[in-house]
């Protein structure tokens, strides 16, 4: 073969070598794997999402995988290791997200009657004697709780603020038991006593009410949290500029009428009890960062172990910190929590 031949094919050979390993991490940077926090059996929610992760895929031209954790923080350390690109947080878990794992909010569900948010909720068997939270503290020695993930909005933070920190109580402490589980556990543990109280939220009872209306007939509401900001989808900031323009125009784009398959996305966001997304920020986190510190600051109140140089210390950093959130909320027009 002579010299000049060898070369033609030597280069083609390295050419070819170089388009092959190109496409090839290309590829690799075009799949996003989407978090999914456990908020039920995940094959329930692998029901519910999959046809809209087979959209998402097939409109944007990403190779998108659905990716399950056992708990809310398996999605939130996926992100932090860059094993998942794009999740469904509550908000304690996005803030999570956001100050460890390169996380940033872009969106926001919506619920499909349009509200911006949702409830937590105690609930009871329907037969139980326990009709209000001031019940259930009454009671709770003899009490076995159904507590939230700890990184729950609605299962963990909000309940416990309101009804037990603005109260001065602990639930390891005053329960006879405490239990950690996700909603739909907590809902069907209240239905088949199982437990005598537990923590849930409206969107988790609306779909008892659709999968199992008989269980969902036997559970009680006895108290309801002020409303809560709906949930916020989180990329990595990381992420390509394109990638994350497909992403948002997908998101907030899916549903919207003239969109030649509106109808049947409207079915799919229904399913999963929501309508449209809307565009959103890390912002939204903020009335959550508050009602963590207020909760953080109750606690250190009302804690004997620590001397009073050291409380006072801790909660002046904690009022410095508040001080701020409350000045980034007045500029976003909005009235602090007091």
């Amino acid at each position: 073969m002579s010299k000049r031949i060898w070369s033609i094919v030597l280069g083609t050979v390295i050419l070819l070598s170089v388009l092959l390993f190109g496409t090839t991490a290309n590829a690799a940077q075009q799949e996003l794997n989407f978090g999914i926090i456990n908020t039920e059996a995940s094959q329930n929610l692998k029901t519910l999402w999959q046809p809209f992760l087979n959209d998402m895929e097939k409109e944007t031209g990403l190779k998108i995988n659905a990716f399950f954790a056992s708990d809310y923080a398996g999605v939130v350390t996926g992100m932090q290791f860059d094993k998942v690109q794009l999740a469904w947080y509550g908000n304690v878990s996005a803030i999570l997200a956001v100050d460890r794992a390169d996380g940033e909010v872009f969106a926001q569900t919506v619920h499909a009657n349009g509200d911006g948010g949702y409830y937590s909720h105690l609930v009871t068997h329907k037969d139980s004697p326990l009709n209000s939270e001031k019940d259930v503290l009454a009671r709770a020695r003899d009490l076995t709780f159904g507590n939230g993930d700890p990184n729950s909005t609605s299962g963990f933070l909000v309940p416990g603020y309101y009804v037990f920190a603005m109260n001065h109580v602990e639930p390891k402490a005053i329960f006879k038991r405490v239990l950690n589980s996700n909603h739909e556990t907590n809902a069907l543990s209240a239905a088949n006593n199982l437990v005598d109280v537990a923590t849930c939220n409206s969107e988790a009872l609306q779909r008892l009410e659709r999968a199992h209306p008989d269980k969902r007939a036997l559970v009680k509401v006895i108290w309801t949290s002020p409303l809560i900001p709906a949930d916020p989808l989180v990329w990595r900031k990381s992420l390509p500029a394109d990638v994350k323009e497909k992403v948002r125009n997908f998101i907030l784009g899916y549903g919207q009428e003239g969109r030649p398959n509106a109808a049947r996305e409207k079915e799919i966001l229904n399913a999963l009890q929501w309508s449209r997304f809307r565009a959103s920020s890390n912002d939204q986190l903020l009335p959550i960062r508050q009602l963590e510190l207020f909760k953080e600051k109750s606690g250190i109140e009302n804690n004997p172990n620590i001397s009073a140089a050291d409380k006072q210390a801790r909660i002046q950093n904690i009022e410095t910190r508040l001080a701020a959130l409350n000045a980034r909320m007045e500029e976003l027009g909005r009235a602090p929590k007091q």
